[in-house]
């Protein structure tokens, strides 16, 4: 299901919010400018929770119709997958109560992170080939049906 443009255009914004501010902070985290990183942080934070706001909505507006027409499964399982890790380890950073745990929530948090954009790109792409594929399939139909019209028609 094709989504409107307004709401493309809010979960782009706020996908590249996350994704600028997940790698700024992964470059000022370890230079010497602790201060900037608790902003980014902070940035991140909120970006974060607009999202959660979109997927919310995504949920019965676009997940559920693209489950029901069985259109772009793969993609659309990953990412559901992917935003999911995202949630769980958010919740396991700010959470966590051991070192090793907040270790790995913060590992498979940044690598998932880094990778939703691309995730996000190929499940546009992909929807982008299932729509021009099913009005090929919709004309081809189409033309089929007033073929045989004529075929039966008397003469």
């Amino acid at each position: 299901m094709r989504l409107s443009v307004r709401f493309q255009t809010t979960l782009y914004l706020v996908v590249a919010m996350l994704l600028i501010t997940g790698v700024a902070w992964l470059a000022v985290d370890r230079a010497v400018w602790p201060e900037s990183a608790t902003y980014l942080l902070r940035l991140h934070g909120g970006a974060a929770m607009a999202m959660l706001v979109v997927l919310g909505a995504l949920l019965p507006l676009h997940v559920r119709i693209g489950w029901r027409r069985g259109r772009n499964l793969a993609s659309g399982i990953a990412m559901l997958a992917s935003n999911g890790i995202l949630v769980v380890t958010a919740f396991g950073l700010y959470y966590a109560g051991s070192d090793a745990l907040r270790y790995w929530a913060s590992e498979l948090h940044v690598v998932t992170g880094l990778a939703l954009p691309v995730l996000v790109g190929g499940h546009v792409a992909l929807g982008w080939r299932s729509r021009r594929t099913a009005a090929r399939e919709r004309v081809a139909a189409a033309t089929r049906g007033r073929l045989e019209q004529t075929e039966r028609a008397p003469r």
